[in-house]
C-alpha cells in the first residue's frame, strides 16, 4: 500500500476524504512511526497532579516503553525526568513514593535532588574519594523532559521540538478561561481506569463526536438530545462537543454540587467536551470537570485513566460525597458505554477492503478534524 497517497486522501475536504487507513490501527511499525511523529513530537499527557500532591512524591510512569518520573519539587513545581541514572542507566525508582532525601540510584548509590541535580557521587574516584576531575556532576543531572500541567494534566513532550504549551494551546485556554481556577480532586471513587482492546485514536475519534449519542448513550440521550449538542472543531488544534441542555445532578434533598465561581451564564446548561491533541480529553461542567488521559500499550490496547474534579475539597465538604459518588457511577456508565464501540471499530479495522471510510459532512466534523491533523503530523514526521 502507498501511505504517502493514502494520507493524501486523508487531508482531503471532509467531503471527499477518507479516514486514517488500517495500518494506523493495527500495524505495530505504524504505531511505532506515530509514537515519535505524533505522541513523542506533541503535548502528550502522561499523568496527574494529584497523584504527587505533596513535597518529594514521586511516581515512575511507562510512557511507550520510555521510562518518565513525575516528581513533585520543594517550591510546589511539577518536574518530569528520565528515569535512567546517567552512571549505567539503572532505573531508579520503580513505585511511587516519598522521597525523604534524595533520588538515590540503588545500583551504585548516586543521589539526585528533587530537581534533577546530581548531588553525590559515592566512591567515584575510588574508595572513600567521591570526586573525580573528570566527573563533572553539574552536566550529570536527570535528564529533564519537558513538560506543563494545565487542568491538573501533566503533559510532556518528549523530543523538546514542539512549540510552547501555551502557544499550541492558548486557543483553548483562552476559551476556558472562566474553568482557570484551582480544581479538587474528589477522592479515590472519582478516578476510573478503564482497559480497551482498542488503539487509542478510536477512544478520541468517539469521544469527539456527539452523533453516536441516540444509540449508544440512550439514558443521556433521553434528556441531552443530538440536535442539543454543537461541534467545536479548531483545524490543527482540538475538537469536540458541546451541549445546551446540561442538567445538574441533585441529591434525595435536592442538593447539588457548588459552582466553579464567576462563570458566565452560557455554562448555567452548557457543558463542553474536547479532545487537547494527541492524547487527553477533557470535560468542563458548572459544578464539575473531568480529565481522561489516554496510554497506548500497543496499536491494539488502550487505558483509559480518568479523573474527576470539583470546585470544592473532599476534606471539607463531606456532605457531598454522597452526590460525588453518584456522579462518579454515573459517568462510569457513560465512560462504559462506549467500550463496545471502540472495541467493534478496532476489530472492524482488520477488515482489509476497508479504506479507512467515509465522514458525514455535518456530524463528523470533530473526528475528521482529528484524522486531518494526526496526518500532518506523521507526513511533518516523514518530512524531517
Amino acid at each position: 500500500m502507498n501511505m504517502q497517497s493514502s494520507l493524501s486522501a486523508v487531508m482531503s475536504s471532509i467531503n471527499t476524504a477518507n479516514g486514517l487507513p488500517n495500518g494506523h490501527y493495527i500495524d505495530p511499525a505504524v504505531f511505532a512511526e506515530e509514537k515519535r511523529s505524533v505522541l513523542f513530537a506533541n503535548w502528550s499527557g502522561i499523568g496527574f497532579g494529584k497523584d504527587i500532591p505533596e513535597t518529594g512524591d514521586a511516581k515512575p510512569v511507562d510512557f511507550l516503553g520510555m521510562p518518565l518520573l513525575m516528581v513533585r519539587d520543594r517550591d510546589g513545581s511539577i518536574g518530569v525526568f528520565q528515569n535512567t541514572c546517567r552512571h549505567r542507566g539503572m532505573i531508579l525508582i520503580e513505585t511511587a513514593q516519598k522521597i525523604r532525601g534524595a533520588i538515590r540510584c540503588p545500583y551504585h548509590s548516586w543521589c539526585y535532588g528533587l530537581n534533577g541535580e546530581l548531588r553525590t557521587t559515592p566512591h567515584v574516584g575510588g574508595p572513600g574519594r567521591n570526586t573525580h576531575e573528570d566527573i563533572d556532576v553539574s552536566t550529570l543531572g536527570l535528564i529533564r523532559i519537558r513538560s506543563y500541567v494545565w487542568r491538573d494534566v501533566i503533559f510532556v513532550n518528549v523530543d523538546g521540538n514542539a512549540p510552547d504549551f501555551e502557544e499550541m494551546h492558548g486557543d483553548l485556554m483562552e476559551r476556558w478561561k472562566e474553568f482557570d481556577q484551582p480544581v479538587h480532586h474528589g477522592g479515590e471513587w472519582s478516578s476510573l481506569r478503564l482497559e480497551v482492546k482498542s488503539n487509542w485514536k478510536l477512544a478520541v475519534e468517539n469521544y469527539c463526536e456527539s452523533y453516536h449519542l441516540p444509540w449508544v448513550h440512550p439514558g443521556l440521550n433521553s434528556y441531552s438530545r443530538l440536535e442539543d449538542h454543537y461541534n467545536i472543531q479548531e483545524p490543527g488544534k482540538y475538537s469536540g462537543q458541546g451541549t445546551l441542555v446540561y442538567r445538574q445532578l441533585r441529591d434525595e434533598n435536592d442538593m447539588m454540587l457548588p459552582d466553579f465561581a464567576g462563570l458566565s451564564e452560557k455554562w448555567d446548561t452548557g457543558a463542553e467536551y474536547i479532545a487537547v491533541y494527541p492524547n487527553v480529553l477533557l470535560g468542563v461542567q458548572r459544578d464539575h470537570a473531568f480529565a481522561i488521559v489516554l496510554e497506548p500499550v500497543d496499536c491494539e490496547h488502550t487505558i483509559e485513566h480518568i479523573e474527576l474534579y470539583y470546585s470544592k475539597p473532599t476534606e471539607t465538604t463531606h456532605e457531598l460525597d454522597s452526590l460525588r459518588g453518584s456522579n462518579a457511577q454515573l459517568w462510569k456508565t457513560v465512560f462504559e458505554e462506549d467500550i463496545f464501540v471502540v472495541e467493534g471499530m478496532q476489530k472492524g479495522r482488520h477488515g482489509e477492503l476497508f479504506d479507512g471510510g467515509r465522514f458525514s459532512p455535518v456530524m463528523d466534523g470533530p473526528t475528521h478534524n482529528f484524522h486531518h491533523w494526526v496526518a500532518m503530523q506523521i507526513e511533518r514526521g516523514r518530512a524531517a
